[in-house]
């Protein structure tokens, strides 16, 4: 058996995987392990392709190739792909594993034949956790059994977070991790485990650790950031996402990076860092079809926080929307919609209310809480929309009910990662509306159940901040300035409300 006790490559962690490979082999083996416990999974198959270079009949390098096209925790997974790479270790099952020289090389290539044989997709992910949980249970020493079977036990859930199944695999990798803490994959796990606003305290030290762990995985750079945010630490967000994309902004494009990035610069209150940065995407990824939905979700996130209703960017909605046909952008069709509704354009606002209608149906209706993300988001989105244009009206019991129904659809939605899908946050609308009717109380309940939902964002805070000031409640008022301040450390100095939030934050020397 080749490998030492703990095996490094290219700053990506330390593991210990010995196998019967080479040793040139187990060092590219190694390294492809190390790139796909931190999802760089086009660099993992690199490795164990080079590992197959090396030793053409070293299974367990096929079978890590394999593997890189199951995605878990993403949902993803191409099937024909990896059975492919199967083929080229030997035609049939029997012949694969009778490749395999050891009874633990066995187990491991039986369990990715499970992952790629008959059967719907969901099934085949049961088989395969199950295989892996017997793979940890007969060799208890061995880590990455371990962390491979946590990773199983989230892509049982199908790509939706199963809180018991996720608590499960977090202890798995927790265990790991006190035992090794320089796995990056135990890192990595325990913060998908736990990167809801309830249980990210649970991942917060992972976190800390992950970017010193594999800083040559800008993956990891990135994940940290999934418990960051959970928890409002804007300033941590905005640093890693950084990193993440590269140091160099001049080669950066719309992706998932840059996304969280942006966010963070918003909830700072560094609207002209986020105008900039919009800027300088929109130029990089000119003439790319395949850039324009990314770019219509930014420009609908910084027009929705920034609440500029009649600038550039939301303008430049109209064009989102023009160029998404009747397909999509349902969030680009709202922000357009709302932007117009904000700065008198009752017509435009109207067509996009129109144009959401016609693409929910009865949705607005018949659906019930609970249902998938893709079918609420849009639901709630016309029902914002409509409770806007009503509001204006005067209607202001049927704007609080339209708001009340999308809360009822918004709390119905699994648990979130990363920005909100849903743009403007209902709770946060629905306490806007409260307060202007002087309905204090139950606005306050609605700025606090958003920032359950979505710890530290900068515009329930001041929601919140104003309703529990208008009730009286000086130190909850007091609390909410105080987080607010400190996510405006750096903000723009011409931001409505930041005068208020620093004074208001301020020690109380009357008392």
């Amino acid at each position: 058996m080749v490998g030492a006790p703990a095996a490094r490559a290219q700053e990506l962690g330390s593991i210990a995987f010995p196998t019967s490979g080479t040793s040139a082999a187990q060092s590219e083996f190694v390294r492809g392990v190390l790139f796909m416990h931190s999802f760089e999974y086009a660099s993992a198959a690199d490795a164990f392709r080079r590992a197959q270079a090396v030793d053409p009949h070293f299974s367990m390098a096929y079978w890590g190739e394999a593997l890189t096209y199951t995605h878990q925790v993403w949902n993803e997974q191409d099937a024909a792909a990896a059975r492919a790479v199967l083929q080229r270790l030997g035609p049939t099952r029997e012949a694969r594993l009778a490749a395999a020289p050891t009874a633990r090389e066995r187990a491991y290539l039986a369990a990715v034949e499970a992952l790629y044989g008959e059967g719907a997709k969901a099934h085949r992910d049961t088989l395969y956790a199950g295989a892996m949980e017997q793979i940890a249970r007969s060799w208890p020493d061995d880590d990455e059994a371990s962390v491979l079977y946590a990773t199983a036990l989230l892509g049982l859930s199908q790509g939706v977070r199963d809180v018991p199944l996720y608590m499960r695999a977090g202890a798995i990798a927790q265990d790991v991790f006190r035992r090794n803490p320089r796995h990056p994959g135990a890192a990595h796990m325990i913060i998908h485990a736990f990167d809801d606003p309830v249980h990210a305290p649970l991942g917060l030290y992972a976190a800390r650790q992950y970017s010193q762990i594999a800083p040559a995985a800008a993956h990891a750079q990135h994940m940290t950031t999934h418990i960051f945010l959970a928890l409002g630490m804007w300033s941590d967000v905005a640093a890693q996402n950084v990193i993440a994309a590269g140091h160099d902004s001049s080669r950066w494009q719309p992706g998932h990076y840059t996304h969280w990035l942006l966010y963070a610069y918003l909830q700072q209150g560094r609207r002209e860092a986020a105008r900039a940065l919009l800027a300088s995407l929109s130029a990089h990824a000119a003439g790319r079809a395949q850039a324009r939905g990314p770019l219509a979700n930014f420009r609908t996130r910084y027009v929705i926080e920034t609440e500029r209703w009649d600038s550039p960017e939301a303008r430049a909605l109209d064009a989102d929307v023009g160029a998404a046909g009747e397909d999509g952008y349902e969030y680009a069709a709202f922000a357009a919609g709302y932007a117009a509704a904000k700065r008198g354009d009752r017509a435009r606002a109207e067509q996009m209310l129109q144009r959401l209608g016609q693409r929910n149906g009865p949705a607005t209706t018949t659906l019930k809480p609970g249902a998938s993300g893709g079918e609420v988001v849009p639901v709630i989105t016309e029902l914002s929309l409509r409770a806007e244009l009503v509001r204006q009206d005067g209607k202001i019991d049927s704007a609080i009910a339209l708001l009340r129904r999308a809360t009822a659809l918004e709390d119905g939605m699994p648990a979130e990662f990363g920005p909100p899908a849903v743009v403007a946050p209902s709770h946060e609308l629905l306490g806007a509306v409260l307060v202007a009717a002087g309905r204090t109380d139950e606005a306050a309940q609605e700025y606090a159940h958003a920032l359950q939902l979505q710890p530290g964002r900068s515009a329930a805070l001041l929601g919140s901040a104003r309703a529990e000031t208008a009730r009286g409640r000086r130190d909850a008022a007091t609390r909410a300035y105080r987080k607010l301040a400190d996510n405006w450390s750096q903000a723009d100095s011409g931001i409505a409300g930041l005068p208020e939030a620093r004074t208001r934050a301020a020690p109380d020397k009357t008392r």
